[in-house]
């Protein structure tokens, strides 16, 4: 997939009548999350920021060294629909001392709503729900980079997300990951997490069982909104 082009401008004062929602952090049961791979134990759950820390370079989540893979398992407090997903890394700044760190940055992230037994065994034999290849950190020198997530339904009153950070921009795959910031945004239903499971359960909702790739949850387009700060 060619990276997703930049377009339009948004602000850091989120509102109601932001077409990609407001921020879910609230949202975001924290001592739930785990990573898998992470370089320092609780890591993963420290990237997910405020929305007015976003640019701030520490603490950050890196993947063990020489292998870029991070699996970073989000639930949430009650059911959410997310419309975009903002990942920042270490940027350039054009400074030669900061190359290695670019190369570190995440390009393939792929998206998986309402699973928590993903493993780095069943991620990759499984179809993703949303497959995205982000921009180089050049990108997002100042700010950050909004990917809103297409077809919205896949995403739509969920009560987990996991990332799988597959590959960064190094050329070869024995570069760490590092991830910085990871912000999500939509909006929460107000229906709080053991009812909807409890909701689930007695539907057998489609998201309690595996399926062939293909069958489910295939690979998505997105479109990207740069996001700069004043």
């Amino acid at each position: 997939m060619d990276p997703p082009e930049c377009s339009g401008h948004s602000h850091d004062h989120e509102h109601a009548g932001d077409d990609l929602g407001l921020s879910l952090r609230p949202q975001i049961d924290l001592d739930g999350v785990t990573c898998l791979n992470e370089e320092v134990a609780g890591m993963g759950r420290s990237i997910l920021k405020l929305h007015e820390d976003r640019l701030t370079a520490e603490p950050v989540l890196r993947s063990q060294e020489d292998d870029p893979e991070l699996l970073l398992y989000i639930p949430f407090t009650e059911a959410v629909t997310i419309f975009s997903i903002a990942v920042r890394s270490v940027s350039n700044n054009n400074n030669n001392d900061q190359q290695p760190y670019a190369a570190a940055a995440p390009k393939t992230l792929k998206l998986f709503s309402n699973r928590d037994d993903l493993d780095f065994d069943t991620v990759q034999e499984l179809a993703a729900d949303a497959t995205l290849e982000l921009l180089p950190p050049e990108h997002f020198v100042d700010g950050t980079i909004d990917y809103a997530l297409r077809p919205a339904g896949r995403f739509q009153n969920i009560l987990s997300l996991t990332l799988f950070f597959e590959a960064n921009q190094a050329a070869e795959d024995d570069v760490a990951t590092i991830v910085t910031f990871v912000g999500l945004k939509g909006k929460g239903s107000g229906q709080k997490r053991m009812v909807v499971e409890a909701v689930y359960e007695s539907q057998g909702m489609p998201k309690d069982h595996k399926v062939p790739d293909g069958e489910y949850g295939m690979s998505a387009g997105f479109g990207a909104e740069s996001e700069f700060g004043d």
